[in-house]
């Protein structure tokens, strides 16, 4: 896969600096050796009492924002000192053409620069975060040429990437360890069903992986079941074997064990 002719990457104010994933990241929890998992909930923004109220959870969860939601600095600031990590959610196309990005999606075809203009309006909509995850994506994610000029974006930022995996055939990971960009990617979708008891059972999914690969990772959304089951899930934490940890972490945790040419 080799690189077009693109607009230089945003330059870093300070490239002495550690990369802004690790500047951003929240405190690493002790983990004593047990199994990680990091669940990550996005679409938040835009539906201000579930977003409010997931922030008000114990942590540390990564939160997913919109970046054309209103009072998001506030939000955001707010989810940081609660010790939360946080994500810009960016809207990349999917398969379907009923389904509505959003304010600037990021779409298969479009020129290298325009891919660039829209992903940096949503980077600088807020502060704060570590990196970005995909809203859709299906189409998008699954083509080379496009998610180039994305990579070399938040590289050059110095974030992390956090590939959704809305489809099988995406090729996020894969662009982002050719590139030298952190990286994890979503093993369970918490909410497909809408069920308190559904999510229930995703959640000890989610366990079931991380004792077998050491880490895992969880994607939902504010949906008041999601939350319900989240509440209970991390009071009987103490309980469980595994640590809850926010997204940096996992990075990390396969930079050590050296899953990935990680920058």
């Amino acid at each position: 896969m080799s690189t077009s002719p693109h607009q230089p990457p945003h330059p870093l104010a300070n490239r002495d600096l550690k990369p802004r994933w690790l500047r951003n990241a929240a405190p690493e929890p002790p983990s004593t050796g047990r199994p990680l998992v990091a669940v990550i909930i996005d679409d938040l923004g835009t539906d201000k009492n579930r977003s409010w109220r997931t922030i008000g959870l114990k942590g540390p969860l990564t939160l997913s924002f919109y970046a054309h939601a209103s009072d998001l600095p506030e939000m955001a600031q707010t989810a940081r000192r609660a010790g939360h990590e946080l994500l810009v959610h960016v809207p990349m196309e999917p398969m379907s053409k009923d389904l509505n990005m959003g304010p600037n999606g990021l779409a298969v075809g479009l020129d290298p620069m325009e891919v660039r203009r829209r992903l940096r309006w949503h980077l600088e909509r807020f502060d704060g975060y570590v990196g970005i995850n995909n809203h859709m994506g299906s189409r998008f994610t699954s083509d080379p040429e496009s998610m180039m000029p994305v990579m070399e974006e938040i590289k050059a930022r110095g974030l992390l990437f956090v590939d959704s995996r809305t489809i099988s055939t995406s090729i996020g990971i894969e662009v982002a360890q050719r590139l030298g960009v952190p990286n994890a990617a979503r093993d369970v979708f918490l909410d497909n069903e809408v069920d308190v008891s559904s999510i229930g059972e995703r959640l000890s999914e989610l366990e079931a992986i991380s004792r077998r690969n050491a880490m895992a990772v969880a994607i939902g959304h504010p949906h008041d079941e999601t939350l319900d089951a989240l509440e209970q899930w991390m009071a009987d934490l103490p309980s469980k074997d595994v640590v809850l940890v926010p997204i940096s972490t996992i990075v990390r945790e396969r930079r050590r064990r050296g899953a990935g040419r990680l920058a």
